[in-house]
């Protein structure tokens, strides 16, 4: 037997792998020496085994990489950092430094004391009209993070069973960002957008499926709460085939943010800012009636449609003032990213000089303000003056380029019908 007969003996000398006995004419793909061989899937089993079965180790792997390579920052430089970024808002910019400085603090610090208290997460409630900053101060705070972050739409969810996304799809961006490293994403950050769009159709609860309403919001329930959820890997709907990555969200802080167009009339109505009477007047005599906004409670986010459920998981709501004109103006021409200075670059990108008047800068924003566009507008308004500008320009052999008020005007007459300007 040893030396080996070259008839049936002969399939002793055949490598297999020590683990599963396969060959590679069985389909096996072999590493090591021919007497001592394992196959690639089997190298996956055990990997994907000791990974499931020790994220403590992973975990403490990560965070010791965290405090390795990350300076906490303490909520004012949060707070400064933002401000480069994003003009005003500091009630916003203040609820979401200490937010995330305090995630920071969780993961950083996650062993229990001597008194077994557990830090527990807030997740925030942004609520402000369009156009005001709440998507750019989730990706300003992206662009600052060491720990996966996400933004996803809420517009897309809809309940198991209907055509769209099932809840567990928030996760499946989270785990694209940390390159599908489980440990890692469990200590991340999410924002939902349009989380005002999942609202119930009525106050009442409905004997019909709301699948796109309240189904949605009890279906996050347990995602905000903090448990183990099956997460399909490359989203979509789950099915019995597919194989799912368990993904625990204790320690995942969740911002939400949203629009909740007419909210302020609910807001108005529980302050009876309308109603008329003797003593009302000297009841809402400090009510800012203009930006109703900041009187928000969770009882007017609960007749707006949000299930008490889930305003509950959410503890901190924090509000974003409408803009005014000075806030536009210096969103226009201040930030790192302000649109003026995207524009310059992209003229200087062909050797051109881009100038543009003051008063084209207020005609953008005057234009902006009269129809209620917001910040998101201000790119509207400008790519309607400059599009012929960047069109010409790079083959127009110029060196610099002037935005005069005229040009300004005509432009915007003619993109538009003349209806921007009337």
């Amino acid at each position: 037997m040893a030396s080996g007969a070259k008839g049936t003996g002969g399939n002793q000398r055949i490598p297999r792998c020590i683990i599963c006995g396969r060959t590679e004419k069985e389909g096996a793909l072999l590493i090591g020496r021919s007497s001592e061989c394992i196959c690639t899937d089997c190298v996956e089993n055990i990997h994907s085994y000791i990974h499931k079965n020790q994220p403590s180790l992973d975990n403490n792997k990560f965070v010791s990489q965290v405090k390795q390579d990350f300076k906490l920052l303490s909520p004012k430089e949060i707070h400064k950092y933002l401000d480069q970024y994003v003009i005003g808002q500091e009630e916003a910019k203040k609820f979401l430094s200490v937010a995330v400085y305090n995630h920071y603090k969780r993961i950083l610090n996650q062993k229990e004391d001597a008194s077994g208290l557990e830090l527990e997460k807030s997740n925030v409630l942004m609520v402000g009209p369009t156009g005001t900053g709440k998507t750019l101060l989730a990706r300003s705070i992206a662009k600052m993070l060491h720990l996966p972050f996400a933004i996803v739409d809420a517009t897309v969810l809809t309940e198991a069973g209907y055509v769209g996304e099932d809840v567990e799809s928030i996760l499946t961006r989270l785990l694209q960002d940390a390159d599908y490293d489980v440990a890692k994403a469990e200590m991340g950050i999410v924002f939902i957008d349009e989380i005002d769009k999942i609202a119930r159709k009525s106050d009442n609860p409905s004997i019909t499926r709301d699948v796109s309403g309240e189904g949605v919001q009890q279906a996050m329930l347990k995602i905000l709460e903090g448990n183990i959820v099956n997460v399909p890997p490359q989203g979509g709907r789950k099915h019995p085939e597919q194989q799912m990555i368990a993904v625990n969200t204790n320690n995942i802080l969740f911002i939400c943010g949203g629009a909740f167009e007419g909210i302020d009339k609910k807001i108005a109505q529980r302050l009876n800012t309308k109603v008329v009477g003797y003593g009302v007047q000297e009841k809402t005599k400090g009510v800012d009636k203009k930006d109703l906004l900041r009187y928000i409670a969770p009882q007017d986010l609960r007749s707006y449609g949000l299930i008490p459920e889930l305003i509950g998981r959410l503890p901190v709501v924090t509000f974003l003032h409408p803009l005014d004109r000075a806030a536009l103006m210096d969103i226009l021409t201040q930030p790192k990213n302000a649109l003026m200075k995207q524009y310059v670059k992209i003229f200087k990108l062909d050797g051109i000089d881009l100038k543009v008047d003051q008063s084209v800068l207020d005609l953008i924003v005057d234009t902006a303000i009269k129809y209620n566009l917001g910040a998101r507008g201000l790119r509207s308004i400008c790519e309607a003056i400059m599009v012929d500008a960047m069109y010409e320009a790079p083959s127009s052999g110029k060196k610099s380029f002037k935005v005069t008020l005229e040009y300004a005007q005509e432009k915007l007459s003619s993109f538009t019908g003349g209806l921007l300007l009337n």
